[in-house]
C-alpha cells in the first residue's frame, strides 16, 4: 500500500507514534559508527532521522514507495540517499548494509516474505534485520479504540487485525519463511499524550491509511456518529494513548 498523502498529514496521524517507537527500537539495536543502515518504507523519516543522529547522514539510506514521502525526506534530510521503491525489489547490491530496518511497514508490503528476504539479501553476513508492527489483533495499537468503535457500528469493517505481523508470532513466522531462522522477538510500548478529544480525533479526518480512508468514505451522518461514539469511549481529555508493537530482530 502506498500512502499518497502529504507528509504533514501522515505526521499528524501516525508519525507522532512512529517517532516514539523509533526511539525504543534503536535503544534495542544500539546502532553505532561505522555501521551503515537502510530504512525500508521510511515514510516521513521518523526512524531515518534517528538513524542519522546515531550514524551520520552518509551512513543512512532510505527508500519508500510514496513520491510525496520521498520528496519530504529529501527536503528534511538532504544528506541521506533517498529513493522511491518497494521492499520486494530493493535496488541495492547484496550485503550493502550492516542494519536493515522496516518500522510499521510489514503489514503494507504486497508480499511480506519476499520483502523481508530482500532486506536479508542486502544485509551483510553478521548484520541485523529488524521490523516492528502494531499489535492490532491484541487491540494494543494506537488505532485500536477507533477500530473497536467502528466495528460496533459496522461489523463488516476491516480493522487491520488480520494484516501481516498484526498478531503475536506473525513477525517471527515471516522472518523464518524469509530464511532468517534465528529470530529474537519481543514488544515495545510507547505513550503519547493528547490535549483533548479534538486533538485525538482530527488526524483520522486527514485520509491517511486504512482508518483515514474509512472515515473519508462515510457520509456525514455516519461520520458524525462514529466521532460521537469515539468521544464517549475516550472520555474527556487530556489523556495518553498507550500503544504496543511487536518487534522481530534477526542476525543475517
Amino acid at each position: 500500500m502506498t500512502f499518497e498523502v502529504g507528509a504533514d498529514a501522515y505526521q499528524r496521524f501516525m508519525g507522532r507514534y512512529a517517532d516514539e517507537l523509533a526511539r525504543e527500537l534503536l535503544a534495542e539495536l544500539r546502532p553505532h559508527p561505522p555501521e551503515r543502515a537502510l530504512d525500508v518504507g521510511a515514510g516521513t523519516g521518523a526512524l531515518t532521522a534517528q538513524l542519522v543522529e546515531a550514524l551520520g547522514p552518509d551512513a543512512v539510506v532510505a527508500i519508500d514507495p510514496s513520491a510525496a514521502f520521498v520528496t519530504a525526506l529529501r527536503a528534511s534530510l538532504p544528506g541521506v540517499e533517498t529513493r522511491r521503491g518497494t521492499a520486494e525489489s530493493l535496488p541495492y547490491p547484496d550485503a550493502s548494509f550492516d542494519l536493515t530496518l522496516a518500522q510499521l511497514v510489514i503489514h503494507f508490503m504486497t508480499d511480506p516474505v519476499t520483502g523481508v528476504a530482500e532486506m536479508a539479501r542486502v544485509t551483510r553476513p553478521g548484520g541485523t534485520v529488524a521490523a516492528s508492527t502494531w499489535d492490532f489483533a491484541g487491540e494494543r495499537a494506537p488505532l485500536s479504540l477507533f477500530w473497536r468503535v467502528a466495528r460496533e457500528l459496522d461489523p463488516s469493517v476491516h480493522d487491520e487485525s488480520d494484516e501481516a505481523g498484526a498478531r503475536e508470532g506473525d513477525l517471527e513466522r515471516i522472518f523464518r519463511a524469509a530464511g532468517l531462522p534465528n529470530v529474537r522477538a519481543g514488544e515495545l510500548t510507547v505513550l503519547l499524550p493528547y490535549r483533548d478529544v479534538d486533538d485525538w480525533w482530527q488526524p483520522y479526518t486527514l485520509g491517511v491509511g486504512p482508518a483515514g480512508a474509512y472515515v473519508a468514505g462515510l457520509d456525514d451522518a455516519r461520520r458524525g456518529e462514529l466521532q460521537r461514539q469515539c468521544t464517549a469511549a475516550l472520555g474527556d481529555g487530556p489523556g495518553v494513548v498507550e500503544a504496543t508493537a511487536w518487534v522481530a530482530i534477526a542476525e543475517r
